[in-house]
């Protein structure tokens, strides 16, 4: 059995700052390996209360998609983390190279030495660690960031976070059993590089995934009621759209 837990459905700052949903990042589990991605703030601890808990000595390692605070914060103590303070060569680390190597980057170098491997994440990139497999692709953000397609236990589960929507999407993640999407925004907002639900509408119509989950939600998808927002995409086009909320989780 593999599954996808949402330790947290913040998105953009204020939502983050106010704690208004979680921050924690998302656990990616199939049959040999944990990975965590995007470990924004409160992953380490959230990982410890969640339900059941998740041991931090059953993570394998972190994909880090971009450098910005709500994605990145705890990578570095999670690192420390799996790997017992550098005690023990342990796990591995996905991310960009802004991540690692720009002024801006968010991995300390310490750290390194500490990791079995580290990859640095490309367009149509094809990786693989234990028995997950997966491509990455190159979004459109203020940072270098890309978004994740997942091959585990036969399904295919796509993570397109954050970024401004452009037509090359639909194809990267069509035919997804889970399209997971990162909607910061009700409506557009000309100069914020995020989706919003238009854009999930359009991935519906063009990239036939088989169940849409929203997650990473700003102030006007709060205030719209995410899941509100969700029964109506749903009965709109007949197909199963979910909010997440923080502890969800979806096995598969």
């Amino acid at each position: 059995m593999a599954l996808i837990k949402f330790l947290g459905t913040a998105g953009a700052r204020f939502v983050v700052a106010k704690q208004l949903r979680y921050s924690a990042g998302t656990v990616i589990k199939s049959k040999n390996a944990t990975l965590i991605l995007d470990p924004g703030p409160g992953t380490l601890l959230r990982l410890a209360s969640a339900r059941p808990k998740i041991p931090i000595e059953t993570v394998n390692g972190v994909i880090l998609t971009h450098i910005h605070l709500d994605h990145s914060t705890d990578a570095n103590i999670i690192i420390d983390s799996i790997t017992e303070g550098g005690l023990k060569k342990s796990g591995v680390l996905f991310t960009t190279d802004e991540a690692l190597n720009s002024e801006n980057r968010v991995i300390l170098p310490f750290l390194k030495p500490y990791l079995e491997g580290i990859f640095t994440l490309k367009h149509k990139g094809i990786f693989e660690f234990k028995d997950i497999k997966f491509t990455s692709f190159k979004h459109n953000h203020t940072a270098e960031t890309y978004g994740i397609r997942f091959e585990i236990d036969e399904k295919t589960v796509s993570f397109v976070v954050d970024t401004l929507f452009f037509n090359e999407l639909l194809d990267y993640y069509k035919d997804s059993d889970y399209l997971i999407l990162n909607v910061v925004r009700l409506s557009e907002k000309e100069g914020v590089m995020h989706l919003s639900i238009s854009d999930v509408e359009k991935f519906i119509k063009y990239s036939n995934p088989k169940k849409v989950i929203m997650t990473h939600f700003g102030m006007t998808m709060l205030r719209a009621n995410p899941e509100k927002v969700a029964e109506s995409l749903s009965n709109k086009y007949g197909i199963e759209v979910i909010a997440a909320y923080d502890g969800l989780t979806v096995e598969f």
